[in-house]
């Protein structure tokens, strides 16, 4: 699946993370692995406005292909590609409970057990960087450590999956579990599961997460 069957798939999950809920109008931005490059959605362009040939393809040296500016954020899956090739597609979103979190700097503990959907026993928050830099691109290359999705402080959340539909299916995921997080906290500090149990989870996990 090369091409146009791709930047139709990108289209589509961009708009889809939308419609869940997990962002608003141009913000936030997806993207697909494509041979020796990736499709990613354009910059500042709502995505219900987009076709499929607004989708730009970028090399891994930034090169461009394409009549739109690529996201902002281009630099940011670049480098998770780079960093880590079992990354098939990556979004970004600026979802609400995640960015709550974020602007708090909170990472998500482990206080329910599908937090190792996201490959650890917390999802991290990355140090905050201005969007678009290569500072931002490494802070969160150390988040994702062993991790598929993190947070970004004062800016948003971030995954990857093996594809478009398990990417939004994790990005969905990260968002319910911020969302309970956030009311846990309304009440008091939940307490973790142990390291034990979640190292058993993680197992368990192993060929079933994205």
């Amino acid at each position: 699946m090369i091409g146009a069957a791709v930047r139709e798939l990108v289209l589509a999950t961009a708009r889809a993370m939308n419609s869940h809920g997990l962002n608003q109008g141009a913000s936030g931005n997806v993207s697909a692995r494509d041979g020796k490059g990736f499709w990613i959605t354009p910059s500042a362009l709502p995505y219900d406005q987009c076709t499929p040939e607004d989708m730009v393809w970028l090399d891994w040296a930034g090169q461009v292909k394409g009549r739109r500016k690529p996201s902002s954020e281009w630099r940011m899956h670049a480098d998770i590609y780079r960093a880590y090739p079992q990354a098939g597609a990556i979004l970004h979103a600026h979802s609400p409970y995640c960015t709550t979190l974020a602007c708090l700097e909170r990472p998500i503990p482990a206080f329910h057990y599908m937090v190792a959907m996201a490959g650890g026993d917390s999802i991290r928050c990355a140090s905050y960087a201005t969007f678009g830099t290569q500072a931002l691109s490494d802070t969160v290359i150390e988040a994702l450590r062993d991790r598929s999705a993190a947070l970004l402080a004062h800016h948003g959340m971030i995954c990857y999956g093996a594809d478009l539909e398990r990417v939004l299916a994790l990005a969905i995921e990260v968002e319910t579990l911020a969302r309970i997080y956030l009311q846990a906290l309304a009440v008091s500090e939940p307490p973790v599961l142990p390291v034990g149990e979640m190292a058993e989870i993680l197992r368990r996990f192993k060929d079933y997460r994205p």
